[in-house]
């Protein structure tokens, strides 16, 4: 059997199964500040939060609305979910700030959990596994994910958080028992897990390489960077990734437009013309953020720093929502366009 590579082993390792790894690595290099504080430098915020968080987020326009034979035949999804993202969002927002915060974070939180499964089926699409097999690696995948964020709800006092402050549920004290029991299960899943791939080899004479490297980059930087350590770089590092950069490889593998002006600057100027596209967006997103509402890096959003702050409840009902509409644009959308077996 070959393996069931989305481009080819060098791609697929380099930008899809390589990035949990290294991420990894890295953050075992830092000092330990970055490990166990909320210390976030500026240099890290730029390289993980705009240029990779922010920045993969715009990489979706590529498969939606510059992409003219995807959008036309689904003009009106396309077009209904933005104003509905930002109607729900300012209604939210007027109630409670909080609680649009909550609702993001947690919106936010079903993307990056539904794209590891997402990959998980990609990467076992030609297999001819036992019905058995495929549900358990299914709740291997979700487990990976579910565990780490269930152990930071029962566990007061990380350093980091997904948007701001208090945007998840936590718990008032640890509650160990509770942590007890779902490390078990989940160390029961793994070992469970370990001995189907063994015995799939002893009756396959064949292990399928990108699957289990993604269950195994999932698992690793999960846990590491929420439960292993308590650090907001170490958590961004890990959180950010292992997901923004394999969304960026799988768009640009699949999704690039075939006609249109998007695609005559894609074949002009390639991935320099990509990239930039998404790092423009995403500056300039960030600046408005900086200048209009969070006023935390002025260095790197000087020329935004002349716009006025907005301070009253009113007009930031109406502002978040709308500079947050990438994000929830993004996060909506991905749940649609992602059903059919990607081209290429």
């Amino acid at each position: 059997m070959t393996q069931p590579w989305i481009k080819s082993p060098r791609f697929d390792g380099l930008f899809i199964l390589l990035p949990p790894f290294a991420a990894l690595a890295v953050v075992l290099l830092l000092p330990e500040r970055f490990r166990s504080t909320d210390e976030m430098p500026v240099i890290a915020w730029v390289s993980l939060v705009l240029l990779i968080d922010v920045a993969h987020v715009y990489s979706t326009l590529f498969r939606t609305y510059f992409d003219p034979a995807r959008f036309r035949p689904r003009r009106t999804l396309f077009l209904t979910i933005p104003v509905l993202c930002y109607t729900v969002g300012v209604g939210l927002y007027s109630l409670d700030a909080g609680w649009f915060w909550r609702v993001l974070a947690y919106l936010a939180v079903f993307h990056f959990v539904r794209q590891q499964y997402g990959f998980l089926r990609l990467y076992s699409r030609t297999e001819n596994a036992p019905r058995p097999y495929r549900q358990l690696d299914t709740v291997v995948i979700y487990a990976a994910t579910l565990y780490p964020l269930l152990w930071w709800h029962l566990t007061p006092g990380r350093h980091f958080n997904w948007f701001v402050d208090g945007d998840f549920w936590q718990t008032a004290s640890p509650q160990t028992g509770i942590r007890t029991v779902l490390t078990a299960l989940y160390i029961g899943l793994l070992l469970l897990y370990a001995a189907k791939e063994v015995r799939l080899y002893q009756t396959r004479q064949w292990v399928n390489w990108p699957r289990n490297l993604l269950v195994a980059g999932t698992a690793l930087s999960w846990y590491a960077g929420i439960v292993l350590f308590n650090g907001d770089v170490a958590f961004t590092m890990l959180n950010v990734v292992a997901h923004g950069i394999p969304y960026i490889a799988l768009i640009w593998v699949t999704s690039r437009p075939s006609r249109g002006v998007w695609a005559s600057l894609l074949r002009s100027y390639g991935i320099v013309f990509f990239l930039g596209v998404l790092v423009v967006l995403a500056y300039l997103e960030e600046g408005l953020w900086d200048g209009l509402v969070w006023r935390e890096h002025p260095s790197v959003f000087g020329m935004f720093g002349q716009l006025p702050p907005v301070q009253t409840d009113t007009w930031l009902a109406w502002l978040v929502p709308l500079l947050s509409l990438p994000q929830s644009t993004h996060y909506v959308l991905d749940g649609f366009i992602w059903r059919n077996r990607p081209e290429g």
